[in-house]
């Protein structure tokens, strides 16, 4: 995704497996991709193969699909399975010695993965060796146990930046507008977020205020103009 600029601007995920909520959100024009879970999946009642496939129908950019599968050997069966969904399917592996190394067979075979459940530099600095496409850091999570996820983000940037890694920075388990501007300031590539949290993103009361006065405006000339005529 390139910016009037040239260079590449930060993607906007929606953290969910909702249709409906994809559907409102892409509407925007503003979303580039989405993040799925197993307990995301699991609310919609659908096998993952049919809900993933719903997902791809209305977002065309990365859908990540997580394994459940905790042996390495089960991750890279299901990664294979999960890729052959949609040509968008990033194959989601969690932070483990068996996720790392299916991570790293399943990057060789040319499928994408994004290492998720990421909580410290050391586990992205291995996800990056392993040739992940995506690394999750979770910041929310993070400031729930008194450390401060955002300097996550931060350290990863200047990690991968220094070894110029091409794997990317997405910050998850974003909970506010504060996190996703925080996360753009930190260099991160992706921020990956609920449908409430975008939404928000709009919000401002000094626009709703300048909106109402100009429309207030324009109706006391033309409506009354208009009267007189």
């Amino acid at each position: 995704m390139l910016n009037w600029l040239g260079g590449f601007a930060v993607k906007f995920f929606l953290d969910t497996a909702n249709l409906d909520e994809l559907k409102k959100a892409t509407a925007w024009g503003v979303v580039d991709g989405v993040t799925t879970n197993p307990t995301l999946i699991a609310r919609e009642g659908r096998p993952i193969e049919e809900q993933i496939r719903l997902i791809c129908e209305i977002v065309d950019g990365d859908i990540s699909a997580e394994v459940v599968a905790r042996d390495a050997a089960g991750m890279v069966k299901e990664g294979r399975e999960l890729a052959r969904i949609h040509k968008n399917v990033v194959v989601k592996c969690p932070l483990t010695r068996d996720g790392i190394r299916a991570t790293s067979a399943l990057s060789k075979e040319g499928i994408r993965v994004n290492v998720t459940l990421c909580f410290s530099p050391a586990q992205a600095l291995l996800a990056a060796k392993a040739g992940a496409y995506i690394i999750s850091p979770f910041v929310g999570r993070l400031d729930d146990v008194g450390a401060i996820g955002m300097d996550l983000v931060r350290d990863i940037t200047v990690i991968y930046r220094n070894y110029d890694f091409k794997t990317q920075i997405l910050a998850a388990s974003l909970r506010s507008p504060i996190h996703v501007i925080e996360a753009a300031l930190a260099g991160a590539h992706i921020a990956t977020m609920p449908f409430k949290v975008l939404d928000m993103l709009f919000n401002h009361p000094l626009t709703d205020k300048g909106i109402e006065q100009f429309l207030s405006d324009w109706e006391k000339v033309f409506h009354e103009s208009h009267a007189a005529g």
